[in-house]
C-alpha cells in the first residue's frame, strides 16, 4: 500500500492544522509557535511525514474541511526533516545487509515518535501505513473515530527501520494489495474515513448507517431527479411512497450486489444472521 520509490525533503518546522483557531482551510498547514498540546477534548490525527505541506490536502475541503475549521477534529504534521542527523539532516541510510533504496532510521523515528507521544492522550493508537499490514477496513474506521485520536507514520523510500516498530508497538495498516511512493495518500484516506464518523462532522449521522460495509453490507443504488433519463428510469418502487416497500427493495439490492461482487462479505453477513451463504435465493 505503500513504500518503495521516491524521496524527497519535507523542509519547514513542526506544522499544526486544526479547527477553531484555523482563519480558513488551506492546502498548507499553519506554521506553530511554541508547541502547544493538542486541543482538549478534540479527536487529533497527528502525521508524521517528510512531506508535511501536503496537509491537510483533500481533508482541507468539504465537509472534512468545515469540520476542521470548526473545531470537531484537529490535524497536527509533524515534520521527520529536522530530527535528521548531521548538518544535511539526513533521515534515512542504506538498508543492512545490503539491496537497492534506502531505509528511515530508527534514531531519527523514534525523536519524532516521542514528540508525538507527548501530545497524545487517553485511547491514542500509533499506526505505520505499510503494505504488509492488516488491511484497513470500516471496523477499524470506526474504532479509530472512537479513540481520542491516532498517530500515523508515513514510509518513504524502502519503509522504516524494523527496531522502530517494535519498539513502539506500532500496528501496521494497509489500504489494500499495492504499493504507493509514500504514505502521505493513505493517511488521508484513513483519516478521511474515521474524521467523517465523528458526531455532527456529516451533519446526518443516519447516513453512516446505510452507506457501504454496514452490517457487512454493500450499499443499495442510488437515484435521484430527473425520473427518467437517455430512456433509463428510476425503478418504480422508489417512487410509490410505500417506505416499508422502499425499505425492502434496498435490502434486496444491497444483498445482491454483496453476493455477487464481495463474496467474503457475503459470507459475514450470513453467519451474523444464520444464513446459509451457498444457499440460493431470490434476490
Amino acid at each position: 500500500m505503500t513504500g518503495g520509490g521516491d524521496g524527497g525533503t519535507g523542509g519547514g518546522r513542526t506544522a499544526r492544522s486544526h479547527g477553531r483557531k484555523s482563519i480558513a482551510a488551506t492546502r498548507r498547514p499553519r506554521d506553530l509557535i511554541g508547541d502547544p498540546d493538542p486541543l482538549a477534548g478534540v479527536w487529533t490525527a497527528q502525521v508524521l511525514t517528510l512531506f508535511p505541506q501536503a496537509f491537510p490536502g483533500v481533508l482541507g475541503e468539504s465537509l472534512t474541511g468545515r469540520a476542521l475549521r470548526e473545531g470537531l477534529w484537529a490535524l497536527d504534521t509533524i515534520d521527520l526533516r529536522p530530527f535528521g542527523v548531521g548538518p544535511h539532516r539526513n533521515v534515512d541510510d542504506t538498508p543492512t545487509g545490503g539491496g537497492a533504496g534506502m531505509v528511515l532510521r530508527p534514531d531519527v523515528l523514534g525523536a519524532a515518535l516521542d514528540q508525538a507521544a507527548s501530545r497524545a492522550r487517553g485511547d491514542w493508537p500509533v499506526i505505520y501505513l505499510s503494505p504488509r499490514g492488516r488491511r484497513f477496513d470500516q471496523a477499524q474506521a470506526r474504532r479509530l473515530a472512537r479513540a481520542d485520536g491516532v498517530t500515523l507514520l508515513c514510509g518513504r523510500f524502502e519503509g522504516v527501520d524494523q527496531r522502530v516498530l517494535d519498539a513502539y508497538d506500532i500496528d501496521e495498516v494497509s489500504l489494500g494489495d499495492f504499493v504507493l511512493t509514500g504514505g502521505e495518500i493513505a493517511a488521508q484516506a484513513l483519516i478521511d474515513a474515521a474524521v467523517r464518523l465523528i458526531p455532527r462532522v456529516l451533519g446526518n449521522q443516519a447516513s453512516t448507517e446505510e452507506e457501504s460495509f454496514s452490517d457487512h453490507l454493500l450499499e443499495h443504488p442510488q437515484y435521484t431527479k430527473p425520473a427518467v433519463w437517455k430512456g433509463r428510469a428510476v425503478p418504480d418502487v422508489l417512487l410509490s411512497g410505500h417506505h416499508a416497500n422502499i425499505t425492502d427493495w434496498r435490502r434486496a439490492m444491497a444483498e445482491r450486489l454483496t453476493k455477487q461482487r464481495r463474496p467474503d462479505l457475503w459470507r459475514a453477513y450470513c453467519d451474523d444472521h444464520d444464513r446459509d451463504p451457498e444457499e440460493d435465493q431470490e434476490l
